[in-house]
């Protein structure tokens, strides 16, 4: 079967670099980041599209424009409209032709592009009507039952929608239906518990949407993590170990974060540093 992949823009942000790269010194990460005036660094909200011949599956949908302005200046979030949806249409696609929504995670970044845009006075509504919402058990759990520390990274209402929705699915495995055997999911637990990785097949090797695992090129360092990881060291060793698969089986990431980069091939040295080579600011028809 032939697969397409297309990266698709959403909203960006700004975020404080020292959240973003934990306890690294800013000397260090102002070289891969530089900060403005508040400290805050330029930070994509990217999905991945893959088309087939008779369906569209998208991975992830962004931070949207959900957000009051309140809580739109607190996050930094750029742009007034629904980015993603602006980015589909541009592919000639609608959000009313995505057939699988697969969900790394429930965090507003990532989860939030599922909601209509912010309108006073009226309830956001649950977007992409005929998809299939893909989500892992244990991060359902976590976005039902979350701890205090992240509490506030969750959407109160985005559950109580994607079960009325009818179409939610939740995956406790290596395969899920609404993909198919072909597609292989990752778990890790490091950055927030039960975050699912999408394995998508290729003739060059695979593909991994890495979500916050490996959100851009300067966290493929080992050592990087960031503030808002749950558990740094637990996610220090499973991305050493995912990072050693991949560079084995000439496999790409494709970066959610990363505001220069989509996707990259995996390097390894002969110092078993890990790195990036053949980067790609975009992904445009890609045959995987």
């Amino acid at each position: 079967m032939e697969r397409q992949i297309w990266s698709i823009e959403g909203n960006t942000q700004r975020l404080d670099g020292g959240a973003m790269f934990g306890n690294a010194p800013r000397a260090l990460w102002e070289r891969w980041a530089m900060p403005d005036e508040r400290n805050r660094i330029d930070l994509a909200c990217r999905a991945l599209l893959v088309r087939e011949p008779d369906r569209n599956l998208l991975f992830e949908t962004g931070i949207g424009a959900f957000f009051e302005p309140k809580l739109k200046d607190r996050y930094g979030v750029e742009e007034d409209e629904h980015i993603l949806l602006q980015s589909l249409a541009d592919v000639g696609l609608s959000h009313k032709d995505i057939d699988v929504v697969v969900l790394s995670h429930l965090h507003f970044d990532h989860a939030g592009g599922l909601l209509s845009s912010y309108r006073e006075g009226h309830p956001p509504k649950l977007l992409f009507p005929k998809a299939t919402f893909v989500v892992g058990a244990r991060a359902w759990e976590r976005a039902n039952h979350p701890h205090a520390r992240d509490k506030a990274s969750f959407i109160p209402e985005l559950q109580r929608l994607l079960v009325e929705s009818g179409r939610l699915e939740v995956v406790d495995g290596d395969h899920t239906p609404a993909l198919g055997d072909d597609y292989r999911l990752h778990y890790s637990d490091g950055h927030t518990p039960g975050l699912m990785m999408t394995e998508i097949p290729g003739t060059s090797g695979p593909i991994l949407y890495a979500s916050d695992l490996i959100p851009g090129r300067a966290w493929v360092h080992t050592s990087i993590t960031m503030g808002y990881d749950r558990f740094p060291e637990r996610l220090i060793d499973e991305k050493r170990a995912l990072l050693d698969d991949l560079a084995a089986r000439h496999g790409r990431l494709f970066f959610t974060h990363d505001p220069a980069v989509a996707l990259a091939f995996v390097t390894k040295d002969e110092r078993s540093r890990f790195g990036t080579s053949m980067n790609r600011a975009r992904v445009v028809g890609l045959v995987a």
